[in-house]
């Protein structure tokens, strides 16, 4: 029987959801047992099962108590010999037959098609469909297509129909805003309710969706970083959001400079901190340009650490997280010659590991990224640099990727130790602020 015996019909171009269009009376194959034999047959039937939802393939029978229907699917059986031979005799050893195999009207009704089912009846054939979304507390956020913006309407109450945990579906307007990390959307279907509790790395996360940036993609991403880390290490997180870093890393006893220049992030930050109970000798928190809190909280502690006032444990390690991959290579130069004091900076005895993000366009994003690092920190750091990893993909040809490499004391004091050039080249000629 043809594929379509189980789409809905009669629907495609709909722009405003009208359920009652999608009822169908289609006919259906079914098995009709006695209710003793049920638990012998189903596991036999169980591949044939018309799955559909909102529907149980195992019913009564229609007037007799005593028997029981199997729903079969029809695009799989049309007639009892499309059921497979071993199965027929399996079947026969309990008593059933072609004789207990019929067909009956059956009417689907919108509540029995899963959304791609329905969209795929809807939106315009031969055209890229609703391909993915993503899920951040009760709201479902979209980046539709021209071609799909005068379906929103309908899209946005499917999926609040069809998805359970759905209260809200938003679509996104225009890109990103690069200084606070947060975009301009448009509410679709359901409430305009944007205050979400997500789960992340054994912490709970309350920020209103509208006014911080949150990418569910990268809870895996934030799981690695948090796997580098150790009790006891220092992590500077340069563009910290709402703390899908900053938080976890505190609680497992690190300790923690987080920043973020929207006063959105840093107040949702804070709350929580509170929220997941992070000890705050192991959290301050900033609102800072992410080249003040470089130019400032980050040199100050080493500084600090340099003269003998801060300590860490043997073994433990810095790390600074920049996580603003539209622009995060851009602050690189700033750690170039932040500390003069070549004296002090020799005492300096950690090493201090950076996680660099950013868009790599091309064919080798390995490479663009690598150069992207390279000439926006001013000096050549192949070397230094320990990996360079493939985030996700964010459009063809265009990969998140994160930069992960050693930030040397050479860096730090602005010189350059080369035998093959004067004992000193100063680096970084474009760094900005004295220290």
């Amino acid at each position: 029987m043809s594929a379509s015996v189980l789409a809905p019909v009669g629907v495609r171009g709909m722009k405003v959801l009208d359920r009652e269009k999608f009822l169908r009376n289609v006919q259906v194959p079914v098995l009709k047992v006695t209710e003793e034999k049920l638990a012998k047959v189903t596991p036999i039937c169980k591949p044939y099962f018309l799955k559909m939802e909102n529907f149980k393939p195992v019913q009564n029978f229609q007037d007799e108590t005593s028997k029981k229907c199997i729903h079969l699917n029809p695009e799989k059986v049309s007639s009892w010999t499309d059921i497979s031979q071993k199965d027929r005799e399996c079947l026969s050893q309990h008593d059933i037959n072609e004789s207990n195999f019929q067909t009956k009207e059956l009417q689907i009704k919108y509540e029995n098609w899963k959304f791609e089912e329905i969209f795929k009846a809807v939106l315009p054939e031969n055209e890229e469909m609703v391909s993915s979304f993503s899920t951040i507390g009760h709201i479902i956020h979209l980046n539709l297509k021209e071609h799909l913006l005068d379906y929103r309407p309908l899209i946005g109450q499917v999926l609040v129909d069809k998805i359970k945990t759905c209260r809200t579906v938003v679509n996104k307007s225009n890109i990103i805003d690069n200084t606070y990390r947060n975009f301009s959307m448009e509410v679709i279907a359901g409430d305009e309710d944007f205050l979400v509790t997500v789960k992340e790395n054994r912490c709970n996360f309350q920020f209103d969706f509208s006014k911080v940036y949150w990418n569910p993609r990268l809870g895996k991403e934030h799981e690695r970083i948090l796997d580098f880390l150790k009790l006891g290490d220092v992590l500077f997180d340069v563009f910290c959001g709402v703390g899908p870093f900053s938080v976890p890393a505190a609680k497992r006893k690190c300790k923690v400079f987080a920043n973020d220049l929207n006063p959105d992030s840093f107040k949702w930050l804070n709350h929580n901190a509170k929220h997941n109970k992070v000890n705050s000798t192991n959290f301050q928190s900033y609102n800072l340009d992410g080249k003040d809190f470089i130019c400032t909280i980050f040199r100050d502690y080493i500084t600090e650490y340099c003269k003998g006032n801060e300590k860490l444990k043997e073994l433990s390690k810095i790390h600074i997280t920049m996580n603003l991959p539209a622009m995060a290579v851009k602050f690189l130069k700033y750690f170039c010659g932040i500390i003069k004091d070549q004296e002090l900076l020799s005492k300096l005895d950690r090493e201090i590991i950076v996680y660099v993000y950013c868009f790599a366009v091309g064919e080798d994003p390995v490479s663009v990224a690598k150069k992207m690092v390279i000439d926006n920190i001013g000096t050549d750091i192949s070397s230094d640099i320990l990996d360079v990893f493939d985030v996700r993909n964010v459009s063809p040809k265009k990969e998140m990727m994160r930069v992960t490499f050693r930030l040397t004391k050479d860096v730090l004091s602005g010189v350059i130790s080369d035998n093959s050039e004067p004992p000193l080249k100063k680096i970084c000629v474009e760094q900005e602020s004295s220290v």
